[in-house]
């Protein structure tokens, strides 16, 4: 097997700015990074120390001002902006701290319509979208709206969203901030299961302590750049 086949996410001197001139603010300042596939990894650090940020261009959400980034052997940095649209219709998953679940929808629709607008074939879509409900525990309750669902069964619903359509890499940013410890610790288990069983990677942001325990790998931000590697 290739290093890139072994790798689903490869950073080099990875560097995002914003502003010019006077007002520029370096966000990110050179982040390397080797993630091996079928891992669970986070990503901790203060407010400001760059941990959404390189979430998102990890998932091809923003550009890198400089360095290099390949995902799954395929260089990000290379790709225009449709084609990485594309990489992450259909190879990645993104979970937010904001649930974002249509209110009038059920759960099943909510996982359903994703997969919809994300061009996923009719036919196998109605057990694509209940497979990955099951897969998170609420295969009993995808019938309920948002609003009768509890907030982890409203993240289990976006994380079902997130994987119905059995994406290579899941990132999932501060995916617990909005819940209690407790169901921020049923949530993180849940990760770990997915990464176990489905072979799934995994790369979150956290504040939270009790989930470093779970992860394969912890990456602590400061000031833009990784300093401490557990």
């Amino acid at each position: 097997m290739s290093a890139a086949a072994e790798s689903i996410i490869r950073a080099s001197g990875l560097k995002r700015t914003f502003g010019k001139g006077a007002g520029e603010v370096a966000v990110l300042k050179g982040v390397d990074l080797d993630v091996p596939a079928g891992r669970l990894i986070a990503f901790k650090g203060r407010s400001g120390s760059g941990k959404t940020t390189l979430i998102n261009l990890l998932g091809g959400l923003d550009r890198p001002t400089g360095g290099s980034l390949t995902f799954d052997g395929l260089n990000l940095t290379g790709l225009s902006d449709r084609e990485r649209d594309e990489v992450r219709r259909t190879k990645m998953g993104l979970v937010f701290q904001s649930f974002a679940l249509f209110p009038l929808m059920s759960a099943y629709e909510n996982v359903e319509f994703l997969l919809r607008i994300s061009g996923h074939p009719s036919k196998g879509r109605k057990e694509a979208a209940e497979l990955a409900l099951e897969q998170v525990g609420l295969k009993a309750r995808m019938h309920h709206r948002p609003f009768e669902l509890s907030g982890g069964e409203q993240q289990r619903t976006a994380i079902a969203r997130a994987i119905a359509h059995k994406p290579k890499l899941l990132l999932a940013d501060e995916p617990t901030a909005e819940l209690d410890s407790k169901t921020g610790l049923h949530i993180i288990k849940l990760f770990r299961d997915l990464v176990t069983q489905s072979g799934i990677s995994v790369i979150l942001t956290t504040h939270d302590p009790a989930i470093m325990e779970i992860v394969d790998q912890v990456y602590e931000l400061e000031d833009g750049q990784i300093v401490v590697q557990n």
